[in-house]
This record gives structure tokens, sequence and C-alpha cells, in this order.
């Protein structure tokens, strides 16, 4: 018999572990509404690729979810995407309204997309609708839409036109199936369809699911019609749970979880999680935390976890957690204790007592109120095969989901069995202690023990000494044998002289330890003193500080630190495991001055929370051995953006100008189970001297980095502790220009260049000083023989002036002497021309001819003398040499003047007087004061300027 029992334990622990699926509460649920990714309402297909990033067929595009971020992208033609496939190269086919193709990584992690449809001869065909399904079936992907599919094999398009109408196809396991609203259910091999037998009695409903089923039977899940077993060429209903619900509800398909349980969707209820047996495991629903009821598709992950694509929004489902929840969907509110008694669960609260039938498994139905116990529970404890409740109103006795015995009307917190008294409690309530008794009619309440009224909720019983804490004070107090008073109390406010405090108490193995800063004590009856057990602070001694702890039934102590919770899991070499990771998620959730565990088996923890119940399963942990995945996801900088992690080969060393040195990282690992609590640790090699410490941000920013080479080293960590192997990315940036090692080395060549220019320059000054100071020398020399000769010069010109200003005196004289000679000419000329023309009046007729010869003679004579003299015109040849520069300066100055008025400027300038002007230039006096007039006004004087002084400064 024990045989037999242990064996069918270990069949139940093994099949627990395989299956991932827990029927005890409900698992974490994480909802991703339209405004966390942006998108559309309904999500049609989910894939994942080989790096964990998960891919949605939206509505409104494909989008990519790596964890921390959401990426959009889109297909020509077509809005929506209503499937998603990826194949083994990272090739992501996609369907959406007459368009199908394939994205694929660019260089730069960009996905693009390639289009397939666009290689069919539309003209050709009549209508392309939208694509609905996408399988990968050995070497072809097959795209199939209502009306036909689309084979691309060979990077070739085949068409296969439908029998009548396609309705929906499947994969299971390595066979494709399709429905045509014809012929049944075809089966499609080798470019052909083969009909399968009887399958045409569902042309009448649509099929949205089909699996396998142990011994070569497949289940068929129609949308109002329920579900069938097709096996031996038969079609028949299968008659279980979950039909039942299938066919209240409706099947929109669903998936397979390690081929041991089915998950299918519904279109009014949720989903449903149920065995080969048809028993429904898990139901989830609106109620259960899912954001809409209507769910389209499911899928589960690389991690065994579940994705659901709802009508609005995507659900995200923790099958791979030790951890399953009682919340508000189950009508429980803060838990304070927990016990299992007579196959139900009971559970403490902060409004009354509940209960739930317990037989290893808690279906989706609410905790029930135990009746007569409205109010605050403090603790539930079974006793004796008896269950007693330590309530607000009093100490009371429950069986069956309901009171049955009010033992005491006053406030108590918790009951103890008195050692070597076995049909006897001790009580602590709002007024001390009580004792019970049990008599052969039950439990009763027996006195109140007198000598200690406060309220000590945390107290421990050895022999005869009741130790309790209230305050900030231990009291030690003795029984007395008829149990009915303390006959001795003591107390204690530190543990010894250099310990002060007293944080705690508890019963550890069987042995009382006080507690303080995570140093344990043991008290000593005979010396009256406190000790530390050396071996129990040593355990603790790496541990934050504790402030609370208790031991479970297999000897594991649990204790809380801050708001969290951890466990010392006790190993079969008799030590001990800290295992603190895994319960990272309930921190925050913990009573944390009620610390509530209960462990009813190796495969059973009960954790009081704040908000429910959480149920742990230790064994499961094992499944969290696996390190995550760290991927530098982003990459981006001025002017650029690199996506990492979606399949591109990985460049050894990325180039920055120095214009973008502002570079930003984000950071993804695909942990799906707890996003809120997976952290990230980061090292700029190149910049930062250490790791940084572990932070939830995914993001991270450096700016104004130097040139020079650098590598980002990146680790992941889980909330169970796991951290992930090292993920790298280098990259370089290049100096400025004026840094570059070209610039350097021009830089060289410049200094080296100006050193010797500057070594010539000095050599060349000195050199040159040395000239200059012969050329001062000799300038200087010659400055004096200079000045010498200037001396000398300007003697001589001073000689040459004198000289020249007495020959241009005797010029003058000359010319004066030369004008007046002229003048006597004129006279001459003018007496001698006068007595021509008197001798012309004599009558030479009377002469003889001897008379009349020497008259003529005389006549030709003087006429000839007059006709011969040349003095005027070389008197006027004479003036204009003389004054030639004058004469060309006022013609310059003067273009307009005329050669009379320049004669008669040259007169003037010469000093006549106005009768000898008249004389020579043969006009009257008046003529030459008009023409003296008209020469000022040529020459622009005014009445007051004086002509003769104007002419001498030209």
């Amino acid at each position: 018999m024990n045989f037999t029992k242990f064996h069918i334990l270990i069949l139940l622990v093994t099949t627990t572990l395989l299956s991932q699926v827990k029927n005890i509460g409900l698992p974490d649920i994480q909802n991703y509404k339209r405004s966390d990714y942006k998108g559309g309402t309904q999500n049609w297909d989910i894939d994942q690729d080989k790096n964990g990033n998960l891919y949605f067929a939206n509505n409104n595009g494909l989008f990519q979810f790596d964890g921390s971020s959401w990426r959009k992208y889109n297909i020509p033609n077509s809005i929506a995407v209503r499937c998603v496939k990826i194949d083994d190269s990272g090739k992501i086919f996609v369907g959406g309204y007459t368009e199908f193709g394939y994205f694929k990584p660019t260089s730069k992690g960009r996905l693009s997309y390639f289009s397939l449809s666009k290689t069919i001869n539309k003209s050709s065909l009549k209508l392309m609708d939208f694509i609905w399904k996408i399988h990968i079936h050995n070497d072809e992907v097959i795209f199939q839409s209502f009306e036909r599919t689309y084979i691309f094999k060979n990077k070739k398009v085949k068409v296969l036109e439908a029998p009548k109408r396609f309705q929906f196809s499947f994969q299971v396991k390595n066979h494709i199936y399709i429905q045509d609203i014809s012929l049944g259910i075809l089966e499609y091999r080798n470019g052909k369809l083969f009909q399968l037998k009887n399958s045409t009695i569902l042309n009448n409903t649509e099929i949205w699911g089909m699996f396998s089923l142990p011994k070569n039977k497949l289940l068929v899940a129609t949308l109002n019609k329920g579900l069938f077993i097709y096996e031996n060429d038969k079609m028949i209903p299968w008659n279980t749970e979950a039909n039942v619900f299938i066919k209240k509800n409706s099947s929109l398909g669903g998936i397979t979880i390690k081929d041991k349980f089915i998950v299918l969707n519904s279109v009014l209820d949720g989903i449903i999680v149920f065995d080969l047996n048809g028993k429904i495991i898990q139901h989830f629903n609106r109620t259960k935390g899912l954001q809409n009821n209507t769910v389209l598709t499911s899928f589960v992950d690389s991690k065994n976890n579940l994705w659901l694509g709802l009508d609005n929004g995507i659900t995200f489902i923790n099958e791979n957690s030790p951890f399953t929840y009682f919340r508000f969907s189950y009508n429980i509110s803060t838990v304070y204790a927990t016990a299992i008694h007579k196959e139900n669960l009971y559970v403490a609260t902060n409004q009354g007592v509940f209960y739930h039938s317990w037989n290893n498994s808690i279906k989706e139905d609410t905790f029930k109120l135990v009746e007569g116990t409205t109010g605050q529970a403090w603790n539930i404890q079974v006793i004796d095969d008896q269950l007693f409740c330590a309530h607000n109103t009093g100490a009371l006795l429950i069986s069956e989901g309901k009171t049955i015995k009010i033992l005491d009307n006053v406030g108590y917190w918790q009951f103890k069995k008195i050692p070597n008294h076995p049909n006897y409690l001790i009580g602590s309530n709002y007024n001390g202690f009580s004792i019970f008794e049990k008599t052969s009619t039950g439990w009763l309440f027996k006195n109140k023990i007198e000598g200690f009224s406060r309220s000590s909720g945390l107290f421990e019983l050895h022999d005869k000494n009741l130790w309790a804490k209230k305050d900030n004070l231990v009291y030690r107090m003795t029984l007395s044998e008829d149990l009915n008073k303390f006959e001795s109390i003591e107390t204690y406010e530190n543990l010894s002289k250099t310990t002060k405090g007293i944080a705690n108490i508890q019963q550890l193995d069987n042995k009382i330890y006080f507690q303080t800063n995570n140093r344990f004590f043991k008290y000593s009856y005979e010396q009256n003193l406190f000790f530390e057990d050396k071996k129990m602070s040593a355990l603790f001694a790496k541990i934050p500080k504790i402030n609370s702890l208790t031991q479970d039934r297999n000897g594991n102590i649990w204790y809380i630190f801050g708001e969290s919770l951890a466990v010392l899991m006790k190993t079969n070499q008799g030590g001990y495991k800290n295992i603190v990771a895994p319960f990272s998620k309930l921190t925050g959730n913990i009573v944390s001055n009620n610390l509530s565990i209960n462990t009813t088996g190796p495969n059973d923890t009960f954790i009081g929370l704040t908000d429910g119940l959480a149920h742990y399963n230790p064994n499961l942990l094992n499944n969290y051995e696996a390190k995550p995945k760290a991927y530098i996801r982003g990459f981006s900088f001025p002017g650029d953006t690199i996506i990492l992690g979606n399949g591109q080969k990985a460049l050894d060393n990325y180039k920055i100008p120095y214009s973008s040195n502002h570079v930003k990282f984000t950071f993804s690992s695909p942990s799906y189970e707890n996003l809120e609590n997976l952290e990230f640790s980061y090292q700029l090699e190149g910049f930062d001297n250490q790791w940084s410490n572990w932070s939830a941000i995914a993001i991270k920013e450096y700016t104004n980095l130097k040139e020079g080479d650098y590598t980002m080293k990146l680790k992941a960590r889980t909330n169970y502790g796991k951290q992930s192997e090292k993920s790298t990315l280098n990259f370089s940036i290049f100096p400025p220009w004026y840094r570059h090692f070209l610039a350097y080395l021009f830089y060289i060549l410049l200094i080296a260049a100006s050193i010797i220019y500057i070594r010539k320059r000095i050599k060349t000054k000195i050199r040159k000083n040395k000239y200059y100071e012969i050329i001062e020398q000799r300038r200087l020399y010659l400055e004096k023989e200079s000045k010498i000769r200037q001396e000398q010069y300007e003697l001589e010109k001073e000689i040459e002036k004198l000289k020249n200003d007495k020959l241009q005196i005797k010029i003058l004289a000359k010319d004066k002497e030369l004008v007046n000679n002229s003048l006597q000419v004129v006279k001459k000329n003018k007496i001698l021309n006068g007595i021509i023309y008197k001798l012309k009046d004599i009558n030479v007729e009377s002469f003889d001819e001897s008379t009349k010869f020497q008259f003529t003679k005389l006549n030709r004579s003087i006429t000839k003398e007059v006709n011969a003299d040349k003095s005027w015109k070389d008197l006027e040849k004479h003036i204009k040499n003389v004054h030639f520069d004058f004469l060309k300066r006022l013609k310059e100055k003067y273009p307009t003047i005329s050669p009379r008025e320049l004669d008669l400027s040259t007169y003037l300038l010469m000093n006549m007087s106005t009768k000898e002007i008249a004389e020579i230039m043969n006009i009257s006096g008046g003529g030459v004061e008009l023409a003296r007039y008209r020469l000022r006004k040529k020459l622009e004087l005014n009445k007051k300027e004086n002509l003769i002084g104007f002419l001498m400064s030209i």
C-alpha cells in the first residue's frame, strides 16, 4: 500500500512538473491595452522568433514586442495583418488583404518587407481575399485564403484552387488539414488535396481548431457545434466538460501545451485549459482577469507561457510559474492564516473565515463565508483534529463551514498546546491569556490566567514558562500547577549589555529563540541569562535585517525583510538554501505584521497576502534554472538608429563620427514572466569604471563621449535571481578633424617645420642684424656724407639761385630793353610808313627822270626797310621762348584762352603799360582795357582780384 501511494505521489509530482499547468488558483495575468502597443483592436495571430521577440498580427499591422518596447510594421495594400509565421531562417511571413510576403532584417536591423503576392499574375485571378492562415510545411510556406492557397517553394509561388470554398486550415504535427465547405476536411500532401472520409458532416459549421490526441485521434473544434473526435474515419461528438463549455460559448480555435493540455478560445467566455480527457483544469475570463471575453488566438511561447490575442487587446498568462493566486475573483481579501480541515481549505481574513473544498485542486468557484465569522479573523488552527479560530469576537470552533461553538467572547490572537498537559490549550487574547480544557463533551473555556492582563499576540511556551512580547519588553511568566495564575513574572529589555533590545520571539526546531539584528539568543534558566547561538546567528549573518520569521512543518524557515519574503529551504544534507528571488513578485503584498505560511504538502505552500492568497509549488522552481537572455536592442546616435536582435548579422564594430557622440541604448530580455521585476546592469567599457546598479530602466544615454573604442556590456536578471550571460556591442567614435591621427601628424610636421623655420629665421635674423649693423654704420656714414653733400648742394643751389636770380634780372632787363628797342623800331617803321604815305602824295610827274628815278629809288628803299624789318617777329618769338612755361600752365588751366589773350597775359606779366601794349598789339588804349576785361572774365576773376598778381601766381 505504501509503495503504491509513493508511486502515485511521484506520478503526480512528475505530471505537475511536465505539465506546467496548475489546477490551484490563477497564475499571474498581464494585460496589454491598445494604448500600450498603440495598435488596433483585434489580434488574429501570434508567433515568436529565435531571439524571443513576439509578433502579433493586428488590425493595424504587424507588432513586435521584445519585453521592453513595441514596434509596428506595415505591409502594402493592407492595413490589417491576419496571420504571421516565422521560419527557421528568421523570415517573418505575414498575410493581409490581397497581400502576402515576408519581413527580413536589413543590416541595420530594420525589418524590410518583400512581397510575394506581386509575383502572381493577378489579372488571371478573379479574386484575392484575406490571407487567413500561414503554415510552414517541410520546405513549403502555405498561404491560405478562402478562394485558394498559395504555395511558396524554391522562390516561386504556385496556386492551389479550392474545390468549392475553403474555410480555415490547420497544422497538426506534420499534417496540413483544410476545411472545404463542399468536400469537408481535406489533407494537403505533395501539392494535392485528399478528402478525409465522413468529414462532410461538419459542412454546416466552421471548424476553428484541430488538435492531436493519443492513438492517432484528431480533436476537431467547431464554432457552434462543439467538439468532435475523428477516429477510424468516423466523426463523433466528444462528450466532456470542455465540450459543454464550447457548445455554450462557441470555439475560436486554440493551441496545445506540450501535448498534455489543450487551450480553447471562446467567443463569449475567455478560454479554458483542459487535459486530454476533456477535464477543465483552468478557466480564464474577464472575471478572472482578462480584459475581454472574446479570444481570437492563443500561443504558447518558448517558456510555455500563454499569450492571448483578444478582440480588444493582448493578454499574457504566466503558466510557467510556481505561484498561483486566489484574489478578488475568489471572493477573499487580506489573509492572516490558512488551514486544511476535513477536505476544506479555510482562510482567516479581515472579513471573516472563508472556505473552499480541497482535493489538491481548486476550480473556478469562489470561497464561501463560514457562518458566524463575519469580522476580523486573526488565526485559524487545527488542534487535535479540531478547527480553532482566533477571532475579533472570541474563540470559535468551526466544522464543515459553520461555527459550531463559541468558547469565549473576548477577542483572541492564537492558541497553543501546553507542554505536558495534553488536554489543555492556552490562548492569547485582548486581556491576557486563558486556558481551555478538553473534556468528554469537547473543548471548554476553563479560566483566565491571573497576574497578566495585557494583550500580546506573540508568545511561546517552554515547560511551565510562558514567554510573551509586548511593546519593547519580553515577559517570562511561570504558570502555576493548576494553570490559574502566573506565579512569577520577570521582564527583559535587552539580551545583553552589548546587545540592546529584543525584536522577536520564535520557536525553531522546538527551541525558543530571542532575536534582534539577526543575532539569535537562547535563555539559560540555570544562569538566568541570554546567550548567543552562534550557529543560528551565522545562518542569518549575510541576510538583510529580518522583521519576523516562522518555521513550517518541513523545517523550512520563512522570514520577512523590509516588505519582502524569503525562505531558508532545508536540504537533504541538513543545511539550508536561501531562496529570495522567486518571492520578489510578492514584495509589498505580504502581511508583514502577521506572517502566514502554511505548508500542507511537498508541492503546496499557502502564503497570506494583503490582497488574497498565494499558492507556491517549490518543485516548479526547477523550471527557472535556465539563464535569461539580455539584448542590446537598440543603438542610436544622431543621424542613425540600429536595431539589434532581429536576426541580422552583427557588425564587429560600428563607426560613429565625432559630431554624433551622443549615443542611446535600449535593452530587452524576452523574460515575460515578471517584467516589472526584470532588471538590467550595464557597463560602457572605456567610460564606466564598474557595472551599474541593477535597475528596471531599459534605456541608457551617454552624451559628449570622447573619441575612442567602446564596448557596451549588458546583463539581465529575472525576479528569480538568474543572471544572463554578458551581451556586448563594440563601437568606435572618430575624433574630430582637429584631433584625428592625420591632424596630429600634420601638427607634428607643422611643429617640426616651425622649429626649422624659426631656427632659420633666427639665424637669418642674426645675419641680418649683423648686416643691418654694417648697413646702419654705412648709412650713418653715407648720411653724414650725404648731409655734407646736401649742404654743399644747397650751397651750390643757393649760389645757382643767386646766379639764376641775377640772370633773371638780366633777362628781364634785356627783355625790357628788347621791348624798348622793338618799340623804337615800331615807331621808326611807323614814321617810315608815314613818310611812304606822304611820298605817295607827291606828284612825281613833275620831276625829271633823274629825280623821278631817285624818288622812286628812295621810296623803294624806305618800303624795303619797313618790310625787311623782322624785329617784331623776333620780339614775339623771344617773348614766347622766355615765358613758355607760363604760357603752357596758363593754357592747361584755361583751355579756352585765345592766342591774343595769351599775348596780352605775357605783356601784363612783363609789367608793360597800357600804352606799350597798345603800340605792340597795334590797338588803342580802350582796346587794351577791353581786352583786359575779357581776360579777367575768362580767368573768372572778381573785381577785387589783381590781374597781374594772379598771372604771376600761375
